[in-house]
């Protein structure tokens, strides 16, 4: 039986205008009312996958590895890091994951792989014994990022990712890997070069970890876009073919920053608008 669980990470606070790119405020501010200094609250929340006790974790979240002054810049709350509470909660703790699979390297996605921040010590790569799976593209943007993402990565990450030896880099033409077998994988450019997101097959329809494609049930409409995307043209193209093939398949999209929604189910209306139908805050042990 697999079974799946969403995990919550560190929270953390980004401007709002950023996060809905050309929508104007009077609208995104219905579906999350901003702090005093335009900033919404959103997740980072991670999916755990559980299959003859073999355990895949699917992103890690921003994780705690910022100094202070950055954690206070990019809203990060709390200073301990709390997905692995998370985990040694449910048991494997993060020395007990078998793989890891990371949509892209942004530090928001993947800086959980890190160990808290401590003064004076560099970063510590977590989970020891864990394959890191990544797509080929994502790994080489972020060993060489553009200018306008350059502060998007974590420079010393992808040297320790290849130094453990235990890091799969996802060809698009493949789509799968083998510390993952099973999962399907979808790319997506619009966001950022090589985007993979995960798909896990069930009897009750497909599960999708939608990653920054998708990062929350207002982005499923499907013209409302981020700031911080590459391509956002290119963006809608991509979510609206992927809306299509899950909403014929009763797919289901996992969020990792929707800030009360973890799982939800596509759905379309009588005007042929893409959105969600029966959400789910959290997920517990859901057989799929």
């Amino acid at each position: 039986m697999r079974r799946i669980w969403s995990l919550e990470g560190n929270r953390q606070r980004l401007d709002g205008g950023a996060m809905f790119g050309n929508a104007p405020r009077a609208l995104w501010q219905r579906w999350s009312p901003p702090d005093d200094l335009g900033r919404i609250e959103l997740s980072c929340r991670a999916m755990l996958l559980e299959e003859d006790g073999r355990f895949t974790l699917f992103e890690t979240g921003i994780g705690a590895f910022f100094a202070p002054a950055l954690r206070e810049r990019y809203g990060v709350e709390d200073s301990r890091h709390v997905l692995l509470d998370a985990l040694a909660a449910l048991g494997p703790g993060h020395e007990g994951i078998d793989a890891v699979v990371l949509s892209h390297l942004h530090f928001d996605h993947a800086g959980g792989l890190l160990a808290a921040h401590e003064e004076g010590r560099p970063p510590a790569l977590l989970f020891p014994k864990a394959r890191f799976v990544v797509s080929q593209e994502a790994f080489e943007r972020a060993t060489h990022p553009h200018e306008r993402d350059r502060a998007s990565y974590i420079p010393e990450l992808p040297a320790l990712l290849e130094a453990t030896g235990r890091l799969e880099l996802v060809l698009r033409e493949r789509g799968s890997a083998a510390a993952t077998p099973g999962v399907r994988y979808h790319f997506s450019d619009g966001h950022t070069p090589g985007l993979m997101l995960a798909e896990l097959p069930s009897d009750d329809g497909p599960v999708v970890f939608a990653a920054d494609a998708i990062p929350g049930v207002p982005w499923v409409h499907t013209a409302i876009t981020m700031g911080y995307d590459r391509y956002p043209e290119r963006l809608i193209d991509e979510k609206r073919a992927l809306l299509e093939d899950l909403l014929a398949r009763r797919g289901r999209l996992f969020f990792t920053h929707d800030w009360s929604t973890a799982l939800a189910r596509v759905s379309r209306d009588e005007r042929g608008r893409f959105g969600v139908t029966d959400p789910l805050g959290e997920v517990a042990a859901l057989p799929i």
